[in-house]
């Protein structure tokens, strides 16, 4: 298996035949609004272009994972920088097939999306000759996440190939310390940017979550998220001091845009 870091939460899982793209956001640099005015520089998103070998990258997309994309239907709340407009005229143009939470679906077929399945919490779901499973995903602390998108982390199973939990957008609730201490994947990508918006208080883990999930991940951990909007202020060199202070350096991988990592089964 080879995991292909594109840029924040999007990436590309490359198993055999499939390659499997990972909530699409593939915009220019400085296409988005700022997500934060006020408690983080004011930047226009993404604040870094989409590296050179994405566009190689991507001419191999078979499928697409989305793991969440809107709230209340509206599309003037969708989670941009999980899919963009370039991301969506990316899957429309190929159409590709999509894989996203039940909530999702109907909101993804108004706009042209081809969505191939439609995943319920916890139900493991055939894909691909293998399983995928969505894991319940809660987009920040107290009320915040009520006007959050509350999507799904996914659990994927592939013939031959290690497993992998993808947190998606989350804090570290009891649904993830389940995925991890039940389903015992082999890879999890922790979204690891610490985002927060101008009200409330953070949207992803903080930085101590972070901590604790990759202790309790029985296998390595991915972190992405990091260092490509402007409401997530953790660096990579900041998560990796952490990371190498609490002796967890060799259990955790924190991949620049356009690298690709290769991951073997034991």
């Amino acid at each position: 298996m080879k995991i292909h870091h594109l840029r924040n939460a999007t990436f590309v899982i490359e198993s055999g035949a499939h390659s499997i793209l990972i909530d699409p956001m593939l915009g220019a640099k400085g296409t988005l609004p700022p997500f934060s005015v006020f408690r983080h520089r004011a930047r226009k998103n993404p604040i870094v272009s989409l590296t050179s070998n994405s566009s190689q990258i991507l001419d191999r997309i078979s499928h697409c994972l989305l793991t969440h994309s809107q709230r209340f239907g509206l599309k003037p709340l969708s989670h941009l920088d999980h899919l963009d407009s370039a991301g969506e005229s990316f899957l429309k143009e190929k159409n590709i097939p999509v894989v996203c939470p039940r909530d999702d679906a109907v909101y993804l077929k108004k706009y042209g999306m081809n969505v191939h399945t439609a995943l319920e919490y916890w139900k493991a779901t055939p894909l691909l000759g293998g399983k995928i499973t969505a894991i319940p995903a809660q987009h920040g602390h107290s009320w915040m996440h009520y006007l959050m998108a509350n999507g799904a982390g996914f659990y994927l199973q592939l013939p031959g190939e290690p497993s992998i939990y993808i947190s998606g957008d989350t804090v570290y609730t009891e649904d993830v310390k389940r995925a991890l201490h039940e389903l015992k994947p082999d890879i999890s990508v922790v979204a690891a940017g610490c985002a927060s918006l101008d009200m409330g208080g953070p949207i992803l883990m903080s930085v101590e979550e972070v901590v604790s999930f990759v202790e309790a991940a029985p296998g390595k951990v991915i972190a992405n998220h990091l260092q490509a909007l402007n409401h997530c202020p953790v660096t990579r060199k900041e998560l990796g001091q952490t990371m190498e202070t609490k002796g967890l350096s060799g259990k955790i991988c924190i991949p620049e845009d356009g690298e690709t990592i290769v991951m073997d089964c034991d």
